[in-house]
């Protein structure tokens, strides 16, 4: 066997192979002994089929699948051996492959192309500077969010009267057609506008209005009447609004109930305590969401500032053949940059990484796995040990199942997480404050 590399520039190479009848027909001939123990054919005995006869049936596609089996782990072997960084893999010449005459030759040739990866410097100290948000969480956020989960955690009722928030039950019907349904309108999909034709009404006071003019959206319109959205769009005209039911929903009163319930028994016994934990709790989520925006802008500062050289011409068909039906060329061309960008900054990372000796212990990846399940549990932060057992089997079914592509996945966010700290721990951050709502259009303008 031979293999030859041929460097068309910095970042793309041909390989081509060349296999001999030697470095296949070996194994050929052995495994055409053991079809010939095994083979029954009709006017022979099993095992005595003559082998001109074994080899008329079996000996191409044998041959075709040790050829097949020697391309894969020789090419590899060899990518390995000569460290050559290669995008994704060996692309094959299929124009080539497709004129190979498998019953006459006994010496093939194969093509491949690589899209390499020329070595990259990258800068890695406290002279590159992220700007790192801190929250400031204003009294008027911490009482919205108060608000929000006393509404959450309050109970549904009756009222006497239409207020705005309430949900109304009754019987809707067209006055220009013969459509009516029993349905129940949340006040809040009303339009400002036309609010002050419900608010104040009572069981039995019919409501009329425009049906367009209550409801802007043409979603509100098919929630409310129980249309499908085709239907909803053609609906239009006055219409008739029986009252049946009004329904409030009460907010959760502040007691020690309440305060268990949202942060545990016994963690906080006051108004005052209930209020700064859950400042607390609001400045954190913001925190961790202003991680995410530094890490957005650790992955901008090193694109911008690290020359990566890569083959646009075979990343774009490498994409191509990789998700074959899945993406079209235009597709590609569309998004090219997001992709490119995506890779190169994978590349950055992955060797910033080597060059560190950062590693993923298996144990690493149990404690995320288990982190992720706990979260789904409602937030746990501590296991008994019989709750600890049960984690353990499901993160180990979890890690387990899709042939190993749950624990690859999960690898690569740990590691990906390791990388990102150890980059941020050597970086000059400028700490800058601002508010929720400065920070929110910030998140938004990225």
């Amino acid at each position: 066997m031979e293999i030859v590399l041929d460097k068309k520039g910095a970042t793309s190479a041909t390989l081509k192979v060349t296999i001999k009848a030697d470095d296949y027909q070996p194994k050929v001939q052995s495994k055409l002994k053991e079809y010939g123990k095994k083979v029954s054919l009709k006017g022979f005995r099993q095992g005595k089929v003559p082998t001109s006869v074994v080899e008329r049936m079996y000996g191409k596609s044998l041959k075709v699948d040790e050829i097949n089996q020697l391309l894969s782990e020789s090419v590899g072997k060899y990518i390995k051996e000569e460290k050559l960084n290669i995008i994704g893999y060996p692309l094959p010449d299929q124009n080539k492959a497709s004129k190979i005459d498998w019953d006459n030759q006994s010496e093939y040739e194969f093509s491949y192309d690589l899209g390499l990866i020329p070595e990259f410097k990258y800068e890695l100290s406290d002279k590159v500077s992220v700007t790192k948000y801190e929250i400031e969480v204003d009294p008027k956020r911490v009482a919205e969010t108060l608000d929000n989960i006393r509404r959450q955690q309050g109970k549904m009722d009756e009222a006497e009267v239409v207020e705005s928030g309430d949900y109304i039950n009754g019987t809707m019907k067209s006055l220009t057609t013969d459509f009516s349904t029993e349905t129940m309108i949340p006040s809040d999909k009303i339009a400002a506008a036309e609010l002050k034709n419900f608010t104040g009404k009572k069981t039995g006071d019919v409501i009329e209005f425009d049906i367009d003019k209550a409801f802007t959206e043409k979603s509100s319109i098919a929630h409310v009447t129980g249309l499908t959205k085709e239907e909803a769009e053609t609906t239009s005209g006055k219409f008739s609004f029986t009252v049946t039911g009004i329904r409030r929903s009460f907010p959760a009163e502040l007691n020690q109930e309440f305060f268990d319930k949202i942060f545990g028994p016994g963690v906080v016994t006051s108004e005052e305590a209930f209020n700064q934990k859950l400042e607390e709790t609001i400045r954190e989520n913001y925190n961790r969401e202003a991680e995410v925006l530094v890490s957005r802008e650790v992955r901008k500062e090193f694109l911008a500032n690290t020359k990566v050289e890569i083959s646009e011409a075979f990343l774009k068909r490498f994409l191509l053949i990789n998700n074959e039906g899945k993406m079209t060329p235009e597709q590609i061309d569309k998004d090219f940059n997001l992709y490119q960008d995506d890779l190169k900054w994978l590349l950055i990372r992955n060797k910033i990484g080597e060059d560190n000796d950062i590693k993923v212990e298996h144990s690493e990846v149990i404690a995320r796995t288990k982190e992720l399940f706990m979260q789904q549990f409602g937030g746990l932060t501590s296991l008994s040990e019989e709750m600890d057992e049960t984690m353990n089997k499901l993160a180990d079914n979890y890690l387990s199942s899709e042939n190993g592509k749950n624990y690859n996945r999960t690898f690569e966010e740990v590691y990906y997480t390791k990388v990102l700290k150890f980059i941020e721990s050597k970086l000059n951050f400028k700490t800058k404050k601002i508010s929720v709502d400065e920070f929110e259009k910030l998140v938004q303008a990225n």
